[in-house]
């Protein structure tokens, strides 16, 4: 049962940090304006339509995972797709800069906001596998 506990602890470290993270990204791409269009245009992307419905993705996706863990059943798929969808963001921002030859700073919030992902989804998994094992046949 402490290692359940652990694993509660770990994921919800995880995943707090990743969706902060993924808020203040949300927030800057809604709220600012021109300074955001012109770092999406930068990027390669449109810097409007895109930009919103970006911005918007990651909002619905942070709420999916701040939602109470579920084992099984609508939610966790939920919450599957939400770790998808963040997971092609990622990348893709990823190869975005790198395509452009951006500077090597510019990798490093969307290598850390990554790495939040990954820690958050390894424990989803584990928490999942956990509760699986706990339960009666």
């Amino acid at each position: 049962m402490k290692s359940h506990k652990g694993l509660l602890i770990g994921f919800w470290i995880f995943t707090a940090l990743f969706c902060l993270e993924m808020s203040f990204t949300a927030y800057w791409e809604l709220l600012q304006l021109p300074q955001a269009a012109h770092a999406f245009a930068r990027l390669g992307f449109p810097a409007d339509s895109f930009r919103i419905e970006l911005s918007w993705a990651k909002v619905v996706g942070i709420i999916v995972l701040l939602l109470p863990l579920r084992a099984r059943g609508f939610l966790y798929i939920l919450k599957e797709w939400a770790y998808a969808g963040f997971a092609i963001n990622l990348i893709s921002a990823l190869i975005a800069h790198f395509s452009i030859h951006d500077r090597h700073v510019a990798f490093i919030p969307s290598t850390i906001t990554s790495v939040l992902w990954v820690g958050s989804y390894f424990f989803f998994h584990r928490l999942h596998t956990a509760s699986s094992t706990l339960r009666p046949a």
